[in-house]
This record gives C-alpha cells, structure tokens and sequence, in this order.
C-alpha cells in the first residue's frame, strides 16, 4: 500500500520511524455530469478572476483571504517551517482506556507500518505495550496543512491510528432529544430485550452494499444494451404505532420466525384470527332467532356442509324448546288465573249469604219486639 505521510512515532525519549497508510477505501460509485440533450461530458475549469484564463494544476496555491477580500498567499515552505513539533511526528501525550473515547469523535482511519528494520523493535515495544495494558494512546500529528489529534490502538499485528475531531468541534446535541415527556414501562423494556437477544450478533464481515451491487448491475445492463426496466417493489411504511406492546411482540415473532425458532410460525397465524363476539340471546323464540341471524361469520376458509348442517340443527333445537318453554309458562298462567277466579266468585257469594242471613235476624228481632203507646 502507498504510504501518504512520513515521519516518527515519539513515545517519550524513543523514536519510532513509520510510514501512514489509509486503513480504509471508498466503493462508492461516482457519476459524472452530463448534457441531457447530448450526452456531452460537462467539466469544470478553474479560471483566474483576473485575466480570465483557465489555471492549470500546477500553477495553484494557496491563500488566505482576509475580510476585506485581500489574499494572503501561503506555500507549502511557510507550513514547513512552523515551529510545531508535530510537524513529522506523531506525539504521544497519554494513554487512557478505549472507552474513554467518545465514538463521536472518531474520523479517517490510518495503519502505522514501521519504516526499515530499525523501526521494527520499537515499534512491535509498543504495539505489546498497548496489549498488554488495553489502553489506547492519545496523539498530536500535523496532516495536510493542519494539527490533528489521533488514537491509536492495536489491529490484529498493526498499530492503527484514527483521526479524532478537537472536543470543540463536537456540537452539543441541544434541542434533539424529545420535548415530551414520556415514560417506559418494565415491561416494554423487557419486551426490547427479548427483541435484542432475538435478533443476537452478526457477522460484521457478511455485511455488504446492496445498493451499490444494484447500481453496478443496472450500469452492465444499460452498457450492453439489455436494460429493461422493471417497476420496484417498495415495502410499504409503517404508520403511526398505536400499541408499543403489540409492535414489539409481533417484532420479536418475526424475529424469531427469520431465525426458523419453533412456535414463531403458530404464533403469526394465531394473531390474524379474530374472535367473534358472542351476543347475549333474549328470551322467546324471536330472541333466539335474532341472535341466530346476528352472529359474526367465521374467520378463515369457507364452512363445511357437516358444520352448516350441526349448526341448523342446533338453531332448529333452540327454536323448539324456545316454543314449548312460552306454551308451558302460557298454560300454566291460565291454570293460575281461573284458580284465582273461583276463589274470588266462592269468597263473594260466601260474604252475601252471611250478610243476608244477619240482615233477617236482625229484622225479625224487630218485629217482636212491641211498641209503645203514647198518652195523647
């Protein structure tokens, strides 16, 4: 690999002379612009503002401009000669432990490869060291025009490096967090945690760009002529979540049925049943027959002829025991009332003859008793 920079590790009074090479790549695919009618190539040309020539590369420096538009002009020699002891060397200033280091802060990632044979007992000193104590060290380096702050750790054999932003360049998250007060209950964090241990680790290797592979297959399509395009198939965005309950519980179903778990299967199909509701039947026949008419349909496939004939048959029994229940409770009324009838009637003629049996014994009383005359 080619190294980008040169210099020396400086871990105290030892020198480690290292070269820096990138840790990491781009596979991003890049377009370029074009003139839609044509197909022309569009290019930007850097142009003076002064006499209006395009510059070529090799006549473009550098420079500062100041607030009243002035340029300053800075070359490469100026940087040179800043008195910065970072200027080649890559400064050790602490060790600290790895999660001291917010991941925030992590940029561009470089490997440390140790330049000539000289260089390869301390720097192996080190990379032992930093094993050994499951530390990371912090370091000054001064890369392209400016000083960094960098880590370094140990990868496999090698010493790596990341670049780690200044903690002033780090914004405060201020005003991202939500306004609303919410709060968690134990058994929603619960259910997240099944969902976590559900889901479980993953093969960080097995991951891969599946937009970039479908970027590369559609450019080899359309190059040879083979290109047809097809409508894409856009899983649909979830709404609002209603239940928090119900979305982690289906989660961790499907989870577990991505993973062929037993019982995840059973579980799905059991929660797209739904359970009719079941209406209180009234009393009478025309109470059960209501009830009859009004009951949900089966939720599935359709109904067998066993079952729709069960299920008149049933209907057919309620009906009639409905019926003779209401002729029962009718004859037994009318068995009550004419009872009550002839009660009434004896009681009434009972009362008059007694009355009228008094009424003559006391007007026969009556008549033998003899008057009075009365002296004129």
């Amino acid at each position: 690999m080619r190294s980008i920079w040169n210099g020396a590790i400086s871990f105290g009074l030892v020198s480690i002379p290292i070269k820096l090479v990138n840790a990491t790549e781009s596979h991003s695919i890049s377009f370029r612009q074009i003139h839609v009618s044509d197909g022309g190539r569009v290019r930007y040309r850097k142009v003076c503002e002064l006499d209006g020539e395009e510059v070529p590369s090799a006549e473009i420096g550098k420079g500062y401009e100041e607030a009243d538009g002035s340029i300053v002009p800075i070359t490469d020699e100026d940087l040179a000669q800043l008195p910065l002891a970072t200027a080649k060397t890559i400064e050790i200033m602490s060790f600290v432990p790895a999660e001291e280091i917010d991941p925030l802060q992590l940029d561009a990632a470089y490997y440390l490869a140790a330049n000539g044979a000289t260089a390869a007992k301390p720097y192996t000193l080190l990379r032992e060291a930093l094993k050994r104590s499951r530390k990371v060290a912090i370091a000054k380096y001064a890369l392209r025009g400016r000083e960094r702050l960098g880590m370094l750790r140990v990868v496999d054999d090698v010493i790596a490096m990341h670049g780690l932003l200044w903690p002033d360049e780090i914004r405060a998250p201020e005003g991202v967090a939500p306004e609303v007060a919410v709060s968690v209950r134990d058994a929603e964090l619960d259910l997240a945690d099944a969902l976590m241990a559900t889901l479980g680790e993953v093969e960080m290797a097995s991951l891969h760009d599946d937009y970039r592979e479908a970027v590369e297959a559609l450019i080899v399509a359309k190059s040879g002529g083979a290109f047809e395009p097809t409508e894409a198939v856009v899983e649909p965005a979830g709404g609002q979540v209603i239940d928090l309950m119900a979305a982690l519980e289906k989660s961790v179903r499907a989870a577990k049925a991505s993973r062929g778990e037993a019982g995840a299967a059973g579980g799905a199909e059991a929660e797209a049943q739904v359970t009719p509701i079941r209406r209180k039947a009234g009393a009478g026949a025309g109470a059960g027959a209501g009830a009859a008419a009004v009951a949900p349909k089966a939720v599935g496939g359709k109904k067998s002829t066993a079952a729709s004939a069960k299920k008149t048959a049933a209907s057919a029994a309620t009906k009639k025991k409905a019926t003779t229940t209401g002729k029962a409770a009718a004859g037994k009324s009318t068995s009550g009332a004419a009872a009550t009838k002839s009660t009434t009637k004896s009681t009434a003629k009972s009362t008059a003859k007694s009355t009228a049996k008094k009424t003559g014994a006391a007007a026969a009383k009556k008549a033998a008793t003899p008057r009075k005359r009365t002296s004129a």
